[in-house]
């Protein structure tokens, strides 16, 4: 199972090596602020709900926000499948906003405990319907994160991850089958009271956009995470 999600991220990056070295590249400065939280219903049964506004045009304005619910069942202590809803709200200046809505299904996987901390992948599939077009777009997502604490039994953990997207299909709404986007990120989480945890950093997010263009976002990333 290791290898599949590893190999899926290695495509991402090579095919992110190959898009054309002409492409215009457009870069922006944003804030992403999540409060998500998260635990056991009743025995195996778990959730998760999110809220993520992301400022972006220099932090200056909303960019984007996501609503995202899931409920998910523990196959094993440490591998749990999830079936949830998303729903992303983008603000445009000259005309409607763009609504989407997004059913996904996702695994998550605590791979392994190297050097007391934790390796863990996260696969997720989303099919995705927007307000500007008719079609349904597929997309994978494949995330390897790594936590190792800075000091034995201590709170604070350096963080980093990488996150390859894939379109599965295009799209009459712009979706363009192949490389979508790359999130890398490095930063601290840090303990806070219980199993709760915050994690603060820089996440540098690649967008492949329609035209040959690419958009860079540059992000202070706030992620606040109350387990129970």
């Amino acid at each position: 199972m290791l290898k599949m999600p590893l190999a899926m991220l290695a495509a991402s990056i090579l095919c992110l090596g190959a898009m054309p070295a002409a492409a215009r590249t457009n870069h922006d400065a944003q804030l992403w602020v999540n409060l998500t939280a998260q635990g056991s219903i009743s025995g195996k049964l778990v959730y998760f709900a999110e809220i993520q506004p992301r400022l972006g045009d220099r932090a200056d304005g909303l960019d984007q926000l996501l609503l995202r619910p899931a409920v998910g069942w523990k196959l094993a202590p440490n591998l749990t499948a999830y079936q949830g809803y998303a729903r992303v709200i983008s603000p445009v200046d000259d005309g409607a906003d763009i609504r989407e809505h997004r059913s996904f299904q996702q695994l998550s996987w605590i791979v392994a405990r190297p050097w007391g901390g934790e390796f863990s992948s996260r696969t997720r599939l989303e099919q995705r319907w927007r307000s500007d077009g008719d079609d349904m777009g597929w997309r994978l997502r494949e995330m390897a994160r790594l936590e190792v604490p800075l000091a034995a039994g201590g709170k604070t953990a350096a963080l980093g991850y990488a996150e390859g997207f894939v379109a599965l299909n295009s799209t009459d709404w712009g979706a363009k089958s192949g490389f979508d986007q790359l999130r890398v990120f490095a930063g601290a989480e840090i303990g806070l009271r219980g199993a709760s945890t915050i994690e603060l950093g820089y996440l540098n997010q690649l967008i492949n956009q329609r035209g040959g263009q690419q958009r860079v976002n540059h992000v202070l990333s706030v992620s606040l995470f109350l387990r129970h």
